[in-house]
């Protein structure tokens, strides 16, 4: 094992790390963003490199935050759902952010479920999935059920409620039956995208003397969707497009036997609050839509103020700044809500990251296929420390640099665990899965995507050349010789990036010795 040895690099060296929850990437790059006004990250974009196929490993938040944050897939951190625990020992990107001298400041949330042994039963960190990370520094608690801070917030400036998931219904105007888009509780001033950047911007001022690295973590558009005047209003839902969608949910289920539980799994009232028998009209979905893009430009606004923070106190040009996603949202595409599926609505995700130094590609938009266990190593790589063994990710500093590797990958991989092992998912229920195999895998390369089961399910098989994700042709004998081929992929991906947390080092008799696991070793 290498020495341990002091970490240096130069003063005012920063990383401001954005995740923006739920956003989809057809909002910056597609057919949704001809109908969103995003003008601050659209200027950032300018400034910066964009990466147009960009893909979360795994989902929903829990476990696509772990991937994201220890830069490993689900099948190796294996905290595969909310509320299942990250082992404690995990390197993650505050733990090695730490070694390179930074303190990790966490403005929001990580969603991580602590390892039960390290913590006694009684310990409140084992009550809620919803804990910080290991490694980080907590500034300010923003988190999707607990938000405490943000609750008080909202109290001391004299809003009622009588529990907190009140404060997500609309509220009517005129004191009548409350719209779907009539506006929220709170005014924009006191949302919580407003609250959390303003507590952003009141608490790091007095670090523009020295190195920070700050991780600041955006709840919306994440649903319940409700938005504050006026951004429930923003958007004429009668200008929306409709979702991309099979003519019924009936088809959709025809499909493979996979969504019929995804669909009854997924219903439309589940993404708001106060509509317990929201039908899925097509006055409802556009709606739904609308408010969906109204706060995800509530959020492009604030992050232009975090922009504008920078420029204004001498800090934009030595701060590295990376903007992505957790995961998407199918926004009712295949008749569908939430990231609970196949589709790559839901996987999808922008990310646009700025290195100081790096006029010379600056507003470049690459198509290379990266995922979202990237970004941290590339976050370490810029600050100097060491990629650990651990991570599967490969940094992404010789393409935001220009270059093209021969090497990198032609595919990206997803998984998703559809399990729930103290009460059985409908999943579960209607495929005769247990909790080992209610999951699956997603191969995507330049042409197909491959879905394969654990379980004993059939395949299913997209050709973008074809009918793309509106037609599974896994069983076409035309497309026998693709589907060995994918699935072959698939086994040797996996193979590849089992964990190498301690595979590469050996015991001997000199002591422990060990290897680096190089970017031809990493997915």
């Amino acid at each position: 094992m290498p020495a341990t040895r002091p970490k240096t690099r130069p003063a005012n060296r920063n990383v401001l790390f954005i995740i923006i929850d739920q956003l989809r990437a057809d909002c910056v790059f597609g057919a949704l963003a001809r109908h969103v006004e995003l003008p601050n990250i659209r200027a950032f974009m300018k400034d910066a490199v964009s990466f147009k196929r960009h893909f979360s490993v795994t989902n929903p938040c829990g476990p696509s935050r772990a991937s994201i944050l220890t830069g490993q897939y689900a099948m190796n951190h294996r905290s595969v759902r909310n509320g299942t625990p990250l082992r404690h020992d995990t390197p993650n990107i505050a733990t090695e952010m730490r070694k390179a001298g930074y303190m990790p400041m966490l403005f929001g949330y990580t969603d991580t479920s602590q390892d039960p042994r390290a913590f006694d039963a009684n310990d409140p960190v084992l009550r809620t999935y919803e804990f910080p990370m290991n490694g980080f520094h907590e500034m300010t608690e923003m988190r999707m059920e607990m938000s405490y801070p943000w609750q008080s917030h909202l109290m001391n400036r004299g809003y009622e409620f009588e529990n907190y998931w009140d404060v997500y219904k609309p509220v009517s105007p005129d004191g009548g039956a409350p719209k779907l888009n009539d506006p929220a509780l709170y005014a924009a001033e006191d949302s919580d995208t407003a609250f959390l950047t303003n507590s952003f911007l009141g608490k790091m001022t007095a670090y523009h003397k020295e190195s920070w690295f700050a991780h600041l973590t955006y709840i919306r558009p994440h649903p319940p969707l409700v938005a504050p005047a006026p951004y429930n209003t923003m958007y004429d839902p009668a200008s929306l497009p409709l979702p991309e969608r099979l003519d019924t949910p009936e088809a959709e289920c025809s499909q493979h036997p996979f969504f019929d539980p995804l669909l009854r799994n997924s219903a439309i009232a589940g993404f708001v609050e106060g509509f317990p028998d929201l039908e899925p009209t097509d006055d409802n979905i556009r709606t739904l839509r609308a408010l969906y893009l109204g706060l995800a430009s509530e959020v492009d606004h604030h992050v232009g103020r975090v922009i504008r923070f920078l420029k204004d106190t001498g800090q934009y040009d030595n701060t590295m700044v990376v903007i992505t996603a957790d995961h998407g949202e199918m926004l009712g595409d295949r008749h569908s809500w939430g990231k609970m599926t196949v589709y790559d609505a839901a996987y999808h995700t922008p990310l646009i990251i700025r290195m100081p130094g790096n006029e010379d590609n600056a507003g470049a938009c690459l198509s290379r296929i990266t995922e979202s266990i990237d970004v941290t190593p590339t976050i370490l790589d810029w600050a100097g420390q060491e990629i650990p063994n651990s991570m599967d990710g490969r940094s992404l500093l010789p393409l935001l640099q220009g270059e093209d590797p021969q090497d990198w990958r032609q595919y990206s991989f997803s998984e998703l665990d559809f399990s729930e092992p103290l009460k059985p998912t409908l999943w579960q229920q209607a495929l005769g899965t247990s909790p080992s195999d209610s999951c699956l895998g997603i191969l995507r390369d330049a042409r197909f995507t491959l879905v394969e089961f654990a379980a004993e399910l059939p395949p299913m098989l997209f050709d973008s050349e074809g009918q793309g994700e509106l037609e599974n042709v896994a069983g076409q004998p035309a497309y026998a010789a693709d589907l060995n081929r994918l699935t072959r992929m698939m086994l040797r991906h996996r193979m590849k990036n089992m964990d190498h947390t301690l595979s590469l080092m050996s015991i001997t008799p000199d002591g422990v010795r060990s290897v680096s696991r190089g970017p031809g070793q990493r997915s």
